[in-house]
């Protein structure tokens, strides 16, 4: 108690505060995502992210070995179909020569000891921009976990370390375990997108896939809160967690960041795996713009926000900011 206690002791100066400080970041703490196109030396900004591309291969690989290079070990891979290969089914996600499964050869050919963990979920490649397979006007889980299962499956032939289901259906991290161990994968991990919120912080995401809920005219959900979990729903997000990690996750993630820390917290209790973290697009650009306008400090907000999605239990930060925030950590040091 007062005077005999000063917490103020240790707030003096930043040496000592540097003694005394409980959470620090690092840049293998980041995972970075990447969207990837066909073509060759393609790069085409997404205008709601500034700074972040879609990006041919060969630019993709380049840009994977400066990301090892600054001490980041980790990309979370997602790919721009072309309309003409988009249908119900979703084929085309299991395609050993598909956009996928080469830029995992590649970038695992080119730098093999990042950790590549491709996106698994059906809406890149559904003509309905939905991430499971239509029957009935419904988004139908048993048929899109089968689809799931074969993509899965696919990504591990191609040289994935960890699949990364962001769909969302029920028992998909159970049969894509069995799926995976009966093809021989056993040593190839699932990273579950288990508290995935039906977030609007993900449109500069849709934008940069084009992964958004189509309207056709037909009778198909207008969103994917059918799905996605209900943001007003806390225990949930610790059932679906603790499901996932007894079906054989060997991460949990928790998506977006910074508004659902509580859940960060509450699954990193409440599970006995590591918990990733989605700091998403929207969270990125909503920096980006304000930093634009001069409302804030950039690089201040940018680590602040890292920070302290670590503290509330991330193990591992899926970030648009990871290259930037990786070399102002470098600087640093």
């Amino acid at each position: 108690m007062f005077p005999l206690h000063r917490s103020r002791r240790l707030r003096q100066n930043e040496s000592i505060r540097s003694l005394v400080r409980e959470t620090n970041l690092s840049p293998a703490d980041f995972m970075f995502p990447m969207f990837i196109v066909e073509g060759e030396n393609q790069e085409i900004e997404i205008p709601s992210m500034p700074g972040i591309f879609r990006r041919s291969i060969d630019l993709t690989v380049k840009e994977v070995q400066e990301l090892y290079d600054l001490g980041i070990r980790a990309v979370n891979i997602y790919v721009k179909v072309s309309d003409d290969l988009k249908d119900n089914t979703g084929k085309e996600a299991w395609n050993p020569d598909g956009l996928m499964q080469r830029a995992i050869r590649a970038i695992k050919t080119a730098c093999p000891e990042i950790i590549v963990m491709p996106d698994v979920a059906l809406d890149p490649y559904s003509m309905y921009g939905h991430d499971g397979i239509i029957k009935n006007g419904a988004v139908e889980n048993d048929s899109t976990v089968d689809a799931l299962v074969k993509m899965a499956v696919s990504h591990a032939q191609a040289g994935a370390d960890f699949v990364a289901p962001s769909d969302m259906m029920d028992g998909r991290i159970l049969r894509m375990r069995e799926g995976l161990d009966s093809a021989g994968f056993h040593n190839v991990g699932i990273m579950s997108y288990s508290a995935k919120y039906a977030s609007a912080f993900y449109g500069p995401f849709r934008d940069a896939l084009d992964s958004a809920p189509k309207e056709t005219g037909e009778v198909v959900p207008k969103d994917k809160k059918t799905y996605q979990m209900d943001y007003a729903n806390r225990i949930e997000a610790i059932k679906e967690a603790v499901w996932d990690a007894e079906e054989g996750a060997d991460m949990v993630m928790v998506k977006p960041g910074t508004a659902y820390l509580d859940i960060v917290r509450e699954v990193k209790d409440a599970v006995n795996v590591p918990v990733a973290v989605y700091h998403v697009s929207g969270e990125y650009a909503m920096i980006k713009a304000a930093a634009e306008k001069g409302w804030l400090d950039h690089d201040k907000i940018m680590m602040e926000q890292l920070m302290c999605i670590k503290r509330a239990g991330a193990s591992l930060i899926s970030t648009y900011f990871a290259k930037e925030a990786a070399i102002l950590l470098n600087n640093l040091d």
